[in-house]
């Protein structure tokens, strides 16, 4: 299981933050439980495993029209 935190260009509604849980949330590898997307900070936690890489959460966030700036990961 890896621990990924993703800064994102800045989130200007709360609809946003449903829409990226949503979109993270039901990508297979991603433990949904671990999953918090925080509106002011404009950056998103998560616990994933193997079968998925930050490079496919990354996408899913883009193809929804939101900017990642920079994404850490690391051994959870």
């Amino acid at each position: 299981m890896q621990k990924a935190t993703i800064q994102l260009e800045t989130l200007t509604c709360p609809s946003c933050l449903q829409k990226i849980e949503n979109a993270v949330g039901n990508l297979k590898g991603v433990d949904k439980d671990s999953l918090k997307v925080m509106f002011n900070a404009s950056r998103v936690k998560v616990n994933f495993d193997d079968t998925i890489s930050i490079e496919d959460i990354e996408k899913a966030i883009q193809d929804l029209g939101y900017g990642v700036k920079r994404s850490r990961v690391k051994s959870a």
